[in-house]
């Protein structure tokens, strides 16, 4: 079966339209009249047979179609615009140093790697992975270009690209039901999973102690289902043999981690976008209640 060409300049419409969430909007995004914008999507819902708007006097609503093309119309223009700027504007960029969390290896950095590859094969990566304090410390003192971390509470530092709850885990023996001290599996200062631990056992008197001390999160993981005690991370973190606390009066609700990207505006755009579209959208899939848009 032969599919239709999509036209690049049907699905900028169709993504800018999306977006501004208004033909109006959009037509002033890309300096066309609203009724050109208009008769782009009407060519774009003729080539692909189906309607890709829900549109009342009052609202405009991507319809199950549209929402399966936004994904794919994105990297279409991704690529497209790479494709240009390659040609029209020769990058000078041999080299790239990037700095990714612990909390994205290994489920999702060898895509992240092969990704990379394939978009830039000319410029050399240079990676260091580990936990974010150290990430960020590098970034600060001029050793990464980039740092892909958790936010370290700095009043807007970064742009967060990631949420999901932080949770309490135990192995699938644990009595989370015993009152008595809490064993506890953590990371050194200044982790702030050790941090949000500690200050939410206090915060309903809970006496608590350190039995496991590990330097990195798969270790954490591994001491907890090893049988030394609960630890603090992130819901994407448990697997077979580890099980989520329920939040109850002996284990205080926690909040959400936020995953954000540091130096994004001084790297060349097309290195690093490509990359961090590809990585919220793989996160996306993974654990739709944790997505941010990208």
């Amino acid at each position: 079966m032969r599919y239709p060409d999509l036209e690049i300049d049907l699905l900028r419409a169709f993504t800018t339209v999306a977006e501004t969430g208004s033909f109006t909007a959009a037509a002033d995004v890309v300096g066309r009249s609203q009724s050109a914008v208009s008769q782009k999507i009407i060519r774009l819902e003729e080539l692909l047979g189906h309607p890709l708007f829900n549109r009342t006097s009052r609202s405009l609503v991507l319809t199950g179609e549209g929402e399966r093309l936004l994904s794919a119309a994105r990297r279409m223009l991704e690529f497209n615009d790479m494709a240009v700027r390659t040609l029209v504007e020769p990058a000078d960029v041999k080299r790239l140093r990037i700095g990714i969390s612990e909390d994205f290896v290994p489920h999702h950095l060898p895509a992240l790697l092969a990704k990379f590859a394939a978009l830039c094969p000319a410029v050399r990566l240079e990676l260091m992975t580990g936990l974010s304090c150290h990430l960020l410390a590098a970034y600060e003192d001029e050793g990464l270009d980039v740092v892909i971390a958790k936010k370290d509470g700095r009043a807007q530092r970064g742009r967060v690209i990631w949420r999901e709850p932080l949770v309490w885990i135990a192995s699938a023996g644990y009595d989370h039901q015993s009152s008595e001290t809490v064993p506890l599996v953590l990371l050194p200062t200044p982790c702030t999973y050790r941090g949000v631990a500690i200050r939410a056992l206090d915060s309903v008197r809970r006496d608590w102690g350190v039995t496991c001390t590990v330097n990195s999160l798969n270790g954490a993981r591994a001491a907890v289902a090893g049988g030394f005690g609960v630890t603090v991370l992130g819901r994407s973190f448990v697997q077979e043999g580890l099980r989520i606390i329920p939040p109850s009066e002996l284990w205080p609700v926690l909040p959400m981690t936020e995953i954000v990207v540091i130096g994004e505006e001084t790297v060349e755009a097309r290195i690093v976008q490509p990359l961090l579209s590809f990585l919220t959208e793989t996160l996306s899939r993974g654990n739709g209640a944790g997505a941010l848009p990208a």
